[in-house]
């Protein structure tokens, strides 16, 4: 009989073909006692009573799982909470500790060791036990404790999820400080890039002129986030006109042009930190209407985050309440509180600022110092061991300087900077929006938010709105000056400093950071778009290297400016046909380029590009010609820059976004004037009509009729265990239109709200299922609807037999439980 390790290393490796609950059954059957074990656990019952040391609380769940969990007080409420999110998601929970801690080989083996080594150079650990140390004194420490203790009391008592029994281990103790390490690995999820390193790379390897178009510190469009002050101006860009495309301010087809060219030793480096920094698909859309413009007179908002999509989502949904207090939305699992939603003031979203909050820094060595201005200084140094599960133990070595961690790699290191190593307060400010009651309450709490940098739209019932940048953002000092974060800097010299930062410390926020009330925002805006734009055009701080291409937010701006120019108000059925647009302002900007080259094409791909002709460019899934377009695009951005890439060694993490691919002219120095021996000049029609050919090919070759065949939900499992990832189901909408899908990275819309304040419940879905576990009937019930973009009201569920009470744990009588 094969042993217990075997079976894993033959589940991990994804050799289970189907995908029904027999078949997983059938396999795991196999291989007794494993299989009763797992079976066992995996269908255990909650008990319909737990006893609890902190007051009465209930749980009922609705028809798609999402609970409603009420208590006599908030600490009573939160342990029902963490018991809730141990009883769905616990082996997520501990995933992502363990990722966070660097512990994850020990579970799994060889394939992590590398993500463990670059966890513990980064110690998110001491970053995380210096934000508990800022929070654990509070009330929010109060309820941190309180959610716990409620994860303990299911995890010590109740069967383990299934993949826990695969693994053969158990989880560890769950204390405040893993609620921290969750909030740490959204922080660095959403604002941990090493783009600077990666520019820095770029100019030493093909010139200054080219990384500034892989990477230009400005794009040129006219859509930021706040436009006149934050007032919307009705008109704006004619949406009949297809948008001129721009890589900078500066050049509308800059390229590689100039002699500065050779190798770079960080290029070893950046390449192994690409993978574990920010998904460049990370982003997110929101926008708020003020109740002056809506047929109800009441504001209207919408949020729908756009990240990692998997098996279970990022996301689990509930409704929360207790005496005062009534919210809901979404939760991270493995912290308490609701991050996106409405409680009985208002209702908020967020999105992604991209703001610059990560630095590096390069040194002068000998032995084990560093040259810090005119001293030298030890290297905090600590040796560490990383166990590996089925393997050999690995020793890394922890680093630190004054600015952060060292990261090293091939006999490279560099020092790190980021905002998120300091004690945040940010459990406390998402703890305080919760029972926030309206928009000054609101903002005032936002002061708190101190990682990641977010835009925050917030609108209450009584009619006020507001856009907000919330998050710690470094004023940077060199020579007496301040200076911008764009480049590598010269820690020896003491160049790039951050005032008022303490790495693993409490920072002093009163010094070298942009004050709250002087970060952009706006008051009462008639309307407000955000999607990862930049914010402001001129604005009074460096606040971002990169923001996202602004094609979502035209879209956005373009629909919301053209129904305020139609003098007609803004509705519910407008907010929701918005958020499900799918017109790709790509390919309204690019595709008479790609009909213009038809001639240099050969018959099979001038038949394929015909299918663009006459197309409304959007991207639905049953369109042929949206399928067209999504693959030209992917085979275009390798015919433009993979002949240069390849001949130096650089790797699909240097290519830039579609703003800059499809902004190159054809006079762009990248056709004209290749900078690396060896690649011929070349004309843009006649790479356009190779990239074509390759997308006529590739379509045959896989069979595609229609973008649905392409454009599906693959979601999966960390597994990636056939039988535990999400079904392939057709979907709509790409990387760059509203209705967010980014098929090749499965980054996307995790989580839709739309908010309402006229007597209607507000409405959401989620991209699969509250519950992780497999054998749950909520495993992936929402997903189809998510893919058909549906909606799920935002409707607590009162009444009825509690699926869970929670009972003291003594004979005191610590109040009864309301569902009001």
């Amino acid at each position: 009989m094969p042993s217990r390790r075997s079976v894993i290393a033959t589940l991990l490796g994804g050799t289970i073909g189907g995908a029904t609950l027999t078949d997983a059954r059938s396999y795991l059957d196999r291989f007794a006692p494993l299989s009763g074990e797992v079976w066992g656990g995996a269908t255990a019952d909650t008990p319909d009573r737990v006893a609890t040391p902190y007051g009465r609380a209930t749980v009922r769940y609705d028809d798609a799982g999402i609970p409603t969990v009420a208590g006599a007080n908030e600490q009573s409420l939160y342990f029902a909470v963490g018991y809730v999110h141990a009883a769905d998601r616990l082996f997520e929970m501990d995933l992502i500790r363990r990722r966070m801690r660097g512990t994850l080989s020990a579970a799994v083996g060889e394939r992590t060791v590398e993500s463990d080594r670059f966890h513990r150079q980064m110690d998110f650990l001491g970053a995380a036990e210096a934000s508990w140390r800022a929070v654990r004194d509070t009330p929010t420490g109060d309820a941190m404790r309180a959610y716990a203790a409620g994860v303990e009391a299911h995890r010590t008592s109740e069967a383990l999820p299934l993949e826990f029994r695969l693994l053969d281990y158990e989880p560890t103790a769950w204390t405040p400080v893993d609620s921290m390490l969750v909030e740490k690995q959204i922080s660095w999820g959403l604002t941990g890039s090493f783009r600077t390193l990666r520019r820095t790379v770029a100019a030493e390897t093909l010139g200054e002129s080219a990384a500034a178009t892989l990477f230009p510190d400005r794009m040129d469009h006219d859509v930021p986030i706040l436009r006149g002050g934050g007032q919307r101006e009705s008109g704006g860009n004619d949406s009949a006109d297809a948008p001129a495309l721009a890589s900078s301010d500066d050049s509308t087809g800059g390229g590689p042009v100039g002699s500065d060219t050779g190798s770079s030793d960080l290029a070893p480096l950046g390449s192994w930190l690409d993978d574990f920094e920010t998904d460049p698909g990370v982003g997110s859309n929101s926008w708020l209407v003020s109740g002056e413009h809506t047929d109800s007179g009441r504001p209207l908002l919408a949020n729908d985050p756009h990240l990692t999509l998997m098996a279970p989502p990022v996301w689990y949904q509930m409704h929360q309440r207790h005496p005062g207090t009534r919210v809901a939305g979404v939760t991270f699992p493995g912290v308490p509180f609701v991050v996106i939603g409405e409680n009985s003031a208002g209702a908020w979203g967020f999105t992604n600022v991209g703001a610059d909050v990560l630095d590096v820094y390069t040194y002068e060595t000998r032995d084990d110092e560093y040259k810090y201005g005119d001293e030298w200084r030890s290297f905090d140094t600590e040796e560490q061991f990383i166990e590996v599960s089925d393997g050999d133990d690995r020793t890394v070595t922890v680093r630190k300087t004054v600015h952060g961690p060292v990261l090293e790699r091939e006999g490279q290191r560099v020092g790190v900077a980021w905002t998120g190593l300091q004690a945040s307060r940010t459990a406390v400010a998402v703890h305080e929006l919760d029972r926030s009651d309206g928009r000054e309450d609101a903002l005032e709490t936002l002061r708190k938010f101190d990682t990641p940098t977010q835009n925050v739209v917030y609108a209450d019932r009584d009619g006020n709105t507001a856009y907000t940048m919330t998050g710690l953002i470094p004023v940077r000092e060199g020579d007496g000056e301040s200076v911008r974060g764009d480049r590598v800097f010269d820690g020896s010299a003491r160049e790039g400093e951050w005032p008022g930062y303490e790495p693993y410390g409490e920072p002093d926020r009163e010094t070298g950071w942009i004050p709250f009330d002087e970060k952009p925002g706006v008051r009462d805006p008639s309307y407000v778009g955000t999607a990862n734009q930049r914010v402001v055009d001129d604005p009074e701080y460096y606040l971002s290297e990169a923001y996202s291409a602004p094609f979502r937010a035209r879209r956005i701006d373009d629909l919301l400016d053209e129904r305020a120019a139609a003098d007609e108000p803004f509705d519910f059925e407008f907010l929701r046909r918005v958020q499900r647009d799918v017109l790709d302002e790509r390919a309204r900007s690019f595709v008479p380029v790609i009909l213009d080259a038809r001639d240099a094409m050969g018959d099979r791909a001038r038949r394929v590009a015909d299918r663009l002709d006459g197309w409304d460019y959007r991207m639905d899934r049953d369109s042929r010609a949206a399928l067209v377009f999504a693959r030209f695009v992917a085979h275009y951005r390798r015919a433009v820059f993979d002949p240069v890439f390849d001949a130096v060694g650089l790797d699909d993490s240097y290519y830039p976004n579609d703003w800059v691919l499809l902004g190159l002219g054809p006079d762009s120095p990248w056709f004209t004037d290749p900078p690396v021996d060896g690649v011929a000049e070349r004309d843009r029609p006649a790479v356009v009509a190779a990239a074509m050919g390759a997308t006529a090919s590739g379509i045959d070759e896989e069979g595609y009729e229609t973008y649905g065949d392409y454009n599906r939900t693959a979601f999966d499992h960390p597994f990636g265990l056939a039988f535990l990832n999400y079904p392939r189901l057709p979907t709509d909408g790409s990387p760059h239109t509203v209705r967010n899908f980014r098929k090749e990275s499965a980054v996307g819309s995790s989580f839709r709200l739309l908010a309402r304040f006229d007597g209607e419940p507000s409405v959401g879905i989620l991209p699969g299922g509250n519950d992780g576990e497999y054998f749950s009937d909520h495993y992936s019930d929402q997903l189809r609807a998510w893919a058909d973009a549906e909606y799920r009201p935002l409707r607590p569920t009162t009444s009825g037999e509690p699926a869970v009470r929670f009972e003291p744990s003594d004979s005191a009588d610590t109040g009864g439980v309301s569902s009001e």
